[in-house]
């Protein structure tokens, strides 16, 4: 059994957005995300085979969905369901604070 904290051993310094898996089984994955001031690259979206559902726990962030004028903004408690092969990309990130995601892959 394994006790630790979501909010414990972030990086201190992002070049990029961090993923660490937490836990993985039976088409199940869970992630911590953390970003601060990160966005997809212009043209690049996600278009994932699986489910993924996301809680944003930390920060804020805009999220872009292919054909969707508006961009989602997410702050600290929102979370989004994502299905698959919905193509999105991350607009942007908090540039003043580590924004802290919780992500559960799924088919």
């Amino acid at each position: 059994m394994e006790v630790s904290n979501i909010f414990e051993q972030l990086p201190e310094t992002l070049s990029g957005e961090v993923f660490k898996e937490l836990v993985s089984s039976g088409g199940v994955r869970v992630e911590r995300i953390v970003s601060c001031g990160q966005a997809s690259p212009e043209g690049f979206w996600y278009d994932q085979d699986g489910h993924e559902w996301v809680l944003l726990l930390q920060g804020r962030a805009g999220l872009r969905f292919d054909g969707v004028e508006r961009v989602v903004v997410l702050g600290p408690g929102d979370w989004i369901q994502i299905p698959a092969h919905t193509r999105h990309r991350v607009e942007w990130t908090d540039e003043g604070r580590k924004t802290i995601w919780l992500a559960v892959h799924y088919r």
